[in-house]
């Protein structure tokens, strides 16, 4: 059996989960589940990244005990599983005692290699980012691009670093050799340049005494790690690294999928530090944009979150899902609004695909008893046409990670069936059964289980749902003399008022 693995970034514990974390975890299992439905045998990954400043300050603001309160954080974001039913296999704990042994075993293993060194240095930095910035990424009043809300900080003290610098030229290679390693390409544009005009060094530690929420140095209690360096470890300390070999050589190297402000640590830092220890690469690295609202971005820091509990609620789980796939690009920025979900529920769910299964489904129930034995004679071919062409380019879609087009893909063939029922009109000559009107049946059943079939990795409570309106049990291929039986025709988007 083959295997894939795929993994999302892991939030920070400082603030509730907002629904631009919300899109990642859904993106990513609409690409688990596809992989799932080939038969493959599926590690999807995420988590929560529970260490560094960010989560300390949140911590004591709260006045609460850190390992409480990420704790008490975690749980939220778990919560997100069943709030948006996700898929993973695995939810990892930066804190979990297996991780911080892979972290300090990791953290041997570049030192082995000459590049983890200590020194002095002084620097601007974003607590935001938890990262290092240069005059470029600030703006005219010296604040980060990212995080304008807050102060940059001046860092002086001493650090263990890694020799970031001496992968310029062997990260270069791999971009080379792999051409399709960060998806979008432009995207990967922007890393390939961003390492060829040289990288810097970067920080590993930070001294306990003033930051001690981290992963301890291995053979030096003053300092605890960086929280970006124990972070990235979890794709593969979830995978049972470094104990478990046979499980992290069947799944390892595995696809990350990350928002694009992650796009060096993802793509560049991380692969150095594989590299470092001698380990795999990553496979491949899905980047997507921010979510907005009103054209600005969501971000916990700045206090503008949209609450990804309330919304599913208020709409259900499968519109909401629709909505961040359908309307929001996956490789680029998107705005989100109450206006244009309900246009989408309205327009595309209700009036779409839900009156779609309710009219074929009502003619089954009403005109033939509730039965439908298919009949390959009765398939006509312009429809099994446009099903293979649509599945076609919905895989091509998936796999070049443009989930929006496969939707707007499949919702075409839901279009087009609703124009084939009123251009064929079956309720006209439903007397003896003639060919006409089971050539017709035959035909609208065919494309709606098959464009079904798609769209299950994306919505698949309405998937299930529309398979068990038809009596279909969704995995049969050969279709001649299967029974389609209705028992029960029920609406499946009411209308949003």
């Amino acid at each position: 059996m083959s295997r894939f693995y795929i993994t999302t970034t892991l939030p920070y514990v400082n603030a509730d989960p907002h629904i631009g974390f919300a899109l990642e975890l859904v993106q990513a299992d609409v690409i688990a589940r596809y992989h799932k439905s080939l038969g493959e045998e599926i590690v999807f990954n995420t988590g929560t990244d529970e260490h560094g400043v960010k989560v300390y300050r949140a911590a004591l603001e709260e006045k609460k005990d850190v390992q409480a309160y990420v704790d008490e954080y975690a749980a939220k974001f778990d919560a997100l599983k069943k709030a948006f039913n996700i898929s993973w296999t695995n939810f990892i704990r930066t804190t979990d005692p297996h991780h911080i042994a892979a972290c300090q075993e990791f953290w041997k293993r570049c030192s082995a290699n000459g590049d983890i060194y200590k020194k002095d240095y002084k620097i601007k930095y974003c607590v935001g980012c938890e990262l290092e910035k240069t005059e470029s990424e600030l703006d005219e009043d010296g604040r980060c691009l990212l995080h304008p809300n807050l102060k940059i900080e001046t860092r002086d003290e001493e650090n263990y670093f890694f020799q970031f610098s001496k992968y310029q030229k062997p990260l270069l290679e791999f971009y080379e050799k792999n051409p399709d390693f960060v998806l979008p390409d432009f995207r990967f544009n922007e890393i390939k340049n961003f390492v060829k005009q040289g990288l810097n060094d970067f920080s590993l530690s930070r001294l306990k005494e003033k930051m001690p929420w981290g992963v301890p140095v291995p053979g030096d209690e003053a300092h605890v790690m960086y929280v970006w360096f124990d972070a990235l470890i979890n794709y593969i300390s979830t995978l049972g690294w470094p104990e478990d070999e046979k499980t992290f050589k069947d799944f390892w190297p595995g696809v990350q999928i990350a928002g694009k402000d992650n796009l060096r640590q993802q793509s560049a830092m991380w692969q150095a530090m594989l590299m470092s220890a001698g380990l795999p690469n990553s496979k491949q690295i899905l980047i997507h944009g921010f979510i907005t609202t009103s054209g600005q971005k969501i971000s916990k820091s700045l206090g503008n979150i949209v609450d990804p509990f309330e919304i599913t609620k208020k709409y259900g789980i499968d519109p909401v899902r629709y909505y961040l796939l359908r309307e929001i690009p996956s490789d680029e920025d998107g705005d989100f609004s109450a206006e244009k979900l309900e246009a989408r529920y309205n327009g595309d769910l209700a009036n779409n695909l839900g009156n779609l299964v309710s009219r074929v489904a009502k003619l089954i129930e009403t005109r033939l008893e509730g039965e439908l034995v298919f009949e390959e004679k009765f398939l006509d071919d312009e429809i099994k046409r446009r099903v293979s062409e649509a599945g076609e380019n919905c895989e091509k879609a998936i796999t070049e990670f443009k989930l929006h087009e496969s939707l707007a893909k499949i919702w075409e063939l839901f279009a087009f069936s609703n124009a084939y029922i009123d251009n064929n009109k079956p309720w006209a000559d439903v007397a003896g059964h003639p060919e006409h009107f089971l050539k017709t049946m035959t035909s609208l059943v065919y494309l709606i289980t098959n464009a079904v079939k798609m769209v299950e990795p994306f919505l698949p409570e309405t998937a299930e749902r529309i398979f068990k309106t038809f009596g279909y049990d969704g995995k049969t291929e050969e279709l001649e003399g299967y029974k389609f039986v209705v028992a029960k025709v029920e609406s499946l988007f009411p209308r949003s008022q």
